[in-house]
């Protein structure tokens, strides 16, 4: 197979994206806001993904599979546990508390931004899984892979600005500078 140097790489961004969340989760007791919770376990779910997603094409070909079958079975691995991800991660609380929070329009970008990327991921590995594509089978793998660890980039990039205090109703300054409403 000839990603595996670059499939490696991409798991060991991927262990450093888990590492990050992990030492942000343990800081000062570890976070207590339902932002922050729901954004570090995105980060690590989303890098936890990335890494057996990568690492699944190298592991599997060492059984003689090749070719579709092994991208096959790589594709329905990913696809399976992204959905699992995304059904553990949206029964929280947390997450249920941070979509309660959110204006419609803060909605609406971050939805529309993780759909702008999660909607070429699947679209890659779905096309892998119906074999319409089979010399670009390693490459939509790949871009699937590369899209997830991009996800979880953007994630902790919006982890790392969530920092800070929480605008209250009693500040309308900064509750209006976040796009809420102090009525």
């Amino acid at each position: 197979m000839q990603d595996t140097d670059l499939l490696l790489s991409l798991a060991e961004i991927a262990g450093v994206f888990v590492g990050f969340g992990a030492l942000i989760s343990v800081r000062s007791s570890g976070a207590s806001d339902a932002h922050e919770i729901t954004y570090i376990r995105s980060v690590v779910t989303l890098a936890i993904w990335v890494v057996i997603a990568a690492l699944a094409p190298v592991i599997v070909s060492r059984y003689d599979l090749a070719g579709h079958e092994l991208w096959l079975a790589c594709s329905l691995l990913a696809l399976v546990l992204l959905l699992g991800q995304w059904i553990v991660n949206e029964r929280t609380t947390e997450s249920r508390e941070l979509g309660a929070a959110y204006s419609r329009a803060q909605t609406v970008g971050v939805v529309a931004s993780y759909l702008g990327l999660m909607i070429p991921m699947i679209a890659a590995l779905v096309l892998v899984v119906l074999g319409l594509f089979p010399d670009q089978e390693p490459a939509l793998y790949l871009t699937a892979v590369g899209l997830g660890l991009f996800m979880g980039a953007l994630t902790l990039l919006l982890l790392v600005f969530l920092q800070g205090p929480r605008p209250t109703a009693s500040d309308p300054v900064a509750l209006s500078a976040t796009g809420g409403s102090s009525a």
